[in-house]
């Protein structure tokens, strides 16, 4: 009688695991929207914990903005919600869905960082070799300069040497000239 019973049972269990655990609502939202409804949600979740004044700012509320974008009222999605999750393994496919194209959309993301890091990282050498070349220009300058003012410095003293030495010849040409001269 026991085995009766337990058989019994177990084939109870059996079928009553075949009928569905939740009703499908009339309106029902296609997986496809649902997928897309997480994904959105995601996205501002991210938004709303990054930088949660952007919401705020803009009057967003992400549900209401959600629902809206969507043509969908909060009971409509709470139902459909209920009835996928009822059966676990296509509720987990769409999960796995919605996973792939995060990933996909955070590697897009990733690729235009990393692009933007190497642009950044050029600029960042250019201009410092810009400043580099600029003083290395102001140095050049200097010394230039520098030399400039030794040169001319060592140019007025040349001059100077020589209006010196004309002097002193000039002084020594007169001198030679009156002793020249005969005394009268």
């Amino acid at each position: 009688m026991k085995k009766v019973v337990s058989l019994f049972v177990l084939g109870m269990l059996f079928f009553s695991c075949n009928k569905d655990l939740v009703e499908k609502p009339d309106d029902l939202v296609d997986k496809k929207m649902m997928v897309d409804i997480f994904y959105d949600m995601s996205i501002l979740d991210a938004v709303k914990y990054q930088n949660p004044n952007v919401l705020y700012e803009n009057g967003i509320n992400p549900k209401t903005y959600i629902f809206k974008k969507y043509k969908v009222d909060s009971l409509r999605f709470a139902k459909s919600n209920a009835y996928y999750a009822a059966d676990y393994k296509e509720y987990k496919k769409m999960f796995d869905d919605l996973n792939n194209r995060l990933k996909k959309e955070k590697d897009a993301v990733d690729l235009i960082n990393k692009k933007n890091e190497k642009k950044e990282t050029a600029l960042k050498k250019a201009k410092g070799k810009k400043i580099q070349d600029s003083i290395k220009n102001l140095q050049k300058q200097k010394e230039l300069k520098i030399k400039k003012e030794k040169d001319s410095a060592a140019q007025a003293k040349k001059k100077k040497s020589l209006l010196v030495k004309k002097e002193k010849d000039s002084i020594s040409k007169t001198k030679t000239e009156k002793s020249l001269k005969p005394k009268k």
